[in-house]
C-alpha cells in the first residue's frame, strides 16, 4: 500500500498522463454512478485503471486511492515505480522523472513528520506563504526541489518556517550589472538599513577594496555554498569575487522557495535570488536579460494600470513592481546563476484593515478538512462572495488581455487576494519579469524598448521573450494559467467543500466577462483573441519534462458554451 505521500504523487501523475494523452487509454462510463469514468491503459508489461471525474477544460479528478494495477491476485493500488515504468519515454527522461517524483514524495513525507498542521485562515500573508505546503495541485513534481537534501529543505524550504540572512559578495565592477533606481550606496542603505549597509562597506574596505572597484550583491546561502567551491572558485581566487559573509535582516522562503520575505521589516522588498534548484518544470535561476528589463516592464505595466480608470479606480488593481536587479557575469557561463531582483512587498501595499491571502489558498483545505474559505462563504453567502471575487480578481486580469493586449501568467502564486474579513476587495499581481506576453499591433500602448537595456532582446525571434507572433498565444497564457490551472481548482473546491455548484461558478464567470467586454466595446478584440473558441490550448506540463511532443493540448473551453447561451438569451 503506497504511503499517503506516494499516493498523492501517483494520483497526480496518472491524471497528468491521461489528461495530456501521454498514455493511450480506453475510457468508458463507470458502473458506480456519480458521473465517473473508468480509464484503463497498459505499459511496462502492466495494466492500470482509475476512476475519475471530469472538470472544466477536461481536467481529470481522480479519487484518492483509485489508481490501480493488475496483480496476479487481482487489482491493487499502483506504486509509483510501476506507474513510471509504464510511461512511454526514453530511459533517461523516465529515470529523471522518477528521481523528481521520489524527491517530491520524500519531502512531503518530511513535512508530514516534522511540520505541525494547524488552521491557517487567520495567519498573516507571510505566514500563509510558508504554511501553504500543498504545492501545485496538478503537476506531479509539485515539490521536487532538485539538489535539496532534507537538511536543506528544513533550513531553506518555506514549510519549516526557518529564517536566515543573505550572504553578500563584493564583485568586480566589470563582472557586475545593476539596474537600480538610485546610486548603489543610497539603494543599499534604504534596503538594508543604514547600519547593515555601513557594516558591509566596512567589510569591503577591510579587504582593501572600494566602491569604485567592487559592487555588492546578495546571494542565497544555499546557492553560494554550491558555487563558491565550484564554478565561482576561479573568480574568488582571482579577486573578482569576495565573500563578505552574512548581513542584514532575516528572511523566510515563500512558496516559490527562491523568493524571500523580510521577517524583520515585512514592508521592505521581497528578494528573488537565483537557485540551481529544479521545481515543477523549471530550473529556478534568473535569466540574465530579465534583470535589467524587469524594472522597465514593471513601470510600463504600472503606468497602464494607473491610466485606466477601470483598473486603477474601479478594480483598484495593484502591481508589485520589480524595481531593481543585479546579475554577475551576465554574458558569461555563470550568467543567471548569481542574480537578484527586488520586488515591492505585499505588506507595503495594504491599507488599514486590509488582509492579503495568496490566491491558491482559496482552493485549499484546512487540516480538519474544512475549505479554507468556508467561514467567509458562511459570513457573506457563497453567491455574493463568488460574484465579488470574479469582479475584483478575475475581471482585472481579463481586462489587461482584452482591452490592453497584455497576457499575464496569473496562476495561484502570482495573484494575491486583498480582503476585509474574507470579503474580496481587490487583487494584487506579481512576478512579471518572465511571465508577460503581448502582440505589438494589439497593444493599447507601445511596449518599452527592451533592447535598450539588454542586447539579448534586439534580434530575438518572436515567442522568445515578451512579444508573440499570434494572438492565440496570449489567449493560451491567460486561459491556461488563470482558468485551467487556477480557477478550476477553486471551482472544484467550492462545489465539493461548500456546495456551490461548479457549473454555476463558470456560468457566472462567463456572464461577467462577456458583460465587461460588451460594456467596454471590446467584442471585436475578444473575437480576435478567439476567447469563445470551443477548444483552447492548454500547456502539457508533464510532456515537457519527458522530452516528447510539447505542442499545446486542445481542451474544451468552458466559456464557449456559456457565451453561446448568453448570446442566445440576449
Amino acid at each position: 500500500m503506497p504511503s499517503p505521500s506516494d499516493e498523492r504523487v501517483v494520483r497526480q501523475l496518472a491524471a497528468a498522463l491521461l489528461f495530456e494523452r501521454i498514455v493511450a487509454a480506453r475510457s468508458e462510463p463507470a458502473d458506480v454512478g456519480g458521473g465517473l469514468t473508468r480509464h484503463t491503459w497498459s505499459g511496462g508489461g502492466r495494466r492500470f485503471r482509475c476512476l475519475a471525474g471530469e472538470g472544466p477544460f477536461g481536467r481529470l479528478r481522480i479519487a484518492e486511492g483509485a489508481v490501480e494495477t493488475l496483480e496476479p491476485a487481482g487489482w491493487a493500488p499502483a506504486t509509483l515505480d510501476a506507474l513510471v515504468d509504464a510511461i512511454p519515454a526514453e530511459d533517461a527522461e523516465r529515470e529523471a522523472l522518477r528521481g523528481e517524483l521520489r524527491q517530491t514524495a520524500a519531502l512531503c513525507a518530511w513535512n508530514a513528520r516534522n511540520v505541525a498542521r494547524r488552521m491557517r485562515r487567520g495567519l498573516s500573508f507571510a505566514e500563509l506563504e510558508s504554511r501553504l505546503d500543498e504545492g501545485h495541485p496538478y503537476h506531479p513534481c509539485f515539490k521536487t526541489r532538485t539538489g535539496f537534501t532534507e537538511a536543506d529543505h528544513a533550513a531553506y524550504g518555506p514549510e519549516a518556517g526557518a529564517t536566515f540572512r543573505l550572504v553578500w559578495l563584493a564583485v568586480a565592477r566589470d563582472r557586475l550589472r545593476q539596474a537600480l533606481p538610485e546610486d548603489e550606496a543610497a539603494f543599499l542603505a534604504r534596503e538594508l538599513g543604514f547600519e547593515a549597509a555601513r557594516e558591509l562597506t566596512r567589510r569591503r574596505d577591510a579587504l582593501g577594496l572600494d566602491a569604485a572597484s567592487h559592487g555588492l550583491i546578495p546571494v542565497h546561502p544555499w546557492q553560494w555554498a554550491r558555487l563558491k567551491a565550484g564554478e565561482c572558485a576561479g573568480l574568488v581566487d582571482s579577486g573578482a569575487i569576495h565573500d563578505l559573509g552574512e548581513a542584514g535582516d532575516r528572511y523566510r522562503a515563500t512558496q516559490s522557495v527562491r523568493t524571500l520575505t523580510n521577517v524583520d521589516h515585512p514592508a521592505r522588498a521581497n528578494v528573488k535570488l537565483s537557485l540551481d534548484m529544479g521545481a515543477t518544470s523549471a530550473l529556478r535561476t534568473i535569466e540574465p536579460h530579465s534583470v535589467e528589463a524587469a524594472p522597465l516592464l514593471s513601470d510600463w505595466l504600472a503606468g497602464i494600470v494607473a491610466d485606466d480608470p477601470a483598473l486603477a479606480n474601479d478594480s483598484r488593481l495593484s502591481i508589485l513592481r520589480e524595481y531593481a536587479g543585479m546579475v554577475v557575469d551576465r554574458d558569461g557561463p555563470l550568467g543567471g546563476r548569481l542574480a537578484a531582483l527586488w520586488r515591492e512587498s505585499p505588506a507595503a501595499a495594504l491599507a488599514p484593515g486590509e488582509q492579503a491571502t495568496p490566491f491558491n489558498a482559496l482552493a485549499a483545505r484546512e487540516p480538519n478538512g474544512e475549505p479554507f474559505v468556508a467561514a467567509w462563504l458562511g459570513r457573506h453567502s457563497a453567491t455574493r462572495w463568488v460574484e465579488r471575487l470574479i469582479e475584483v480578481a478575475v475581471v482585472p486580469v481579463w481586462r489587461l488581455l482584452t482591452a490592453h493586449g497584455i497576457a499575464t501568467e496569473s496562476h495561484g502564486q502570482n495573484m494575491i487576494l486583498v480582503h476585509r474579513d474574507g470579503w474580496p476587495e481587490r487583487v494584487i499581481l506579481r512576478d512579471f519579469h518572465d511571465c508577460v506576453e503581448y502582440v505589438d499591433g494589439f497593444l493599447s500602448r507601445p511596449a518599452p524598448d527592451f533592447a535598450a537595456v539588454d542586447p539579448a532582446y534586439a534580434d530575438a525571434p518572436l515567442n522568445r521573450f515578451f512579444p508573440m507572433d499570434r494572438l492565440e498565444e496570449l489567449r493560451a497564457l491567460v486561459m491556461d494559467a488563470l482558468l485551467a490551472f487556477n480557477l478550476t481548482d477553486l471551482s472544484a473546491q467550492l462545489e465539493a467543500g461548500a456546495g456551490f455548484p461548479e457549473a454555476e461558478f463558470w456560468r457566472r464567470l462567463a456572464a461577467r466577462l462577456l458583460a465587461h467586454d460588451v460594456a467596454h466595446g471590446l467584442l471585436d478584440r475578444r473575437a480576435a483573441l478567439g476567447l469563445d473558441a470551443p477548444e483552447v490550448a492548454v500547456e502539457r506540463l508533464l510532456a515537457r519534462k519527458l522530452g516528447g511532443p510539447t505542442a499545446a493540448l486542445l481542451a474544451p473551453n468552458p466559456l464557449a458554451a456559456h457565451a453561446a447561451s448568453l448570446s442566445e438569451a440576449s
